[in-house]
């Protein structure tokens, strides 16, 4: 039997099929004007940095970027690792290792691709929020919403310049009930109750922002 098809290979191949199926449901997101990234990154909670699970996330740069990205990179190298590790024993001694101490094997692989590689993408693209900047700064200035409508209990990534020019990416919501924040519209952003912000479309567009901070 194929080393390919083997049973020894399944964990890798799942972790394809998931780089598949969330590249397939980006997709079709980008389709509906929905950011699946933007959902799953508004339905997390947040991680005290002080802890160590915090630490840890923070680390693999979540936060810096997509947790959808991430989980990407982590398949990536949790599944080019094993099929590596299996194809090379199996040429060298005929064998190749169970498939779930194989997949045990290939998790630190996954974790050091989304270490390095999250790294080399987080100085490339831009940020999330700055520790540098309170996040409720925010609050007062307009935004442009840059991917997605939002509609209340469905968030989309808002684009906003602080203080001193720097563009940030921030989950909005519209603050009434029955409000629709179109992607491209420009947007108040008026309250933080949670971990998104809430938006209004914003009475004078094209205007420069608060710089009042809250």
């Amino acid at each position: 039997m194929s080393w390919f098809t083997a049973t020894a290979t399944w964990p890798f191949w799942v972790a394809l099929l998931l780089i598949l199926g969330i590249a397939l449901l980006e997709g079709i997101g980008l389709l509906l004007a929905v950011s699946p990234s933007n959902a799953v990154d508004a339905w997390l909670p947040d991680f005290d940095d002080a802890e160590w699970l915090g630490r840890l996330l923070g680390w693999l740069h979540l936060g810096r970027l997509p947790s959808l990205i991430l989980l990407l990179l982590f398949l990536t190298g949790f599944a080019l690792f094993g099929f590596a590790l299996q194809h090379l024993l199996l040429a060298l001694t005929g064998h190749a290792l169970p498939a779930v101490l194989a997949g045990v094997l290939a998790i630190p692989a996954g974790i050091t691709t989304t270490r390095s590689l999250g790294g080399m993408l987080a100085r490339i693209l831009p940020r999330d929020e700055s520790s540098a900047v309170s996040e409720h700064s925010f609050v007062g200035r307009s935004a442009i919403i840059s991917a997605g409508h939002a509609r209340r209990g469905l968030a989309a990534q808002a684009r906003v310049k602080d203080q001193h020019g720097r563009t940030h990416f921030l989950m909005v919501e519209p603050d009434l009930e029955d409000e629709l924040l179109n992607e491209g519209s420009e947007v108040l952003l008026v309250s933080k109750p949670g971990s998104f912000y809430r938006a209004i479309h914003h009475p004078y567009p094209n205007q420069p922002s608060d710089t009042t901070q809250h």
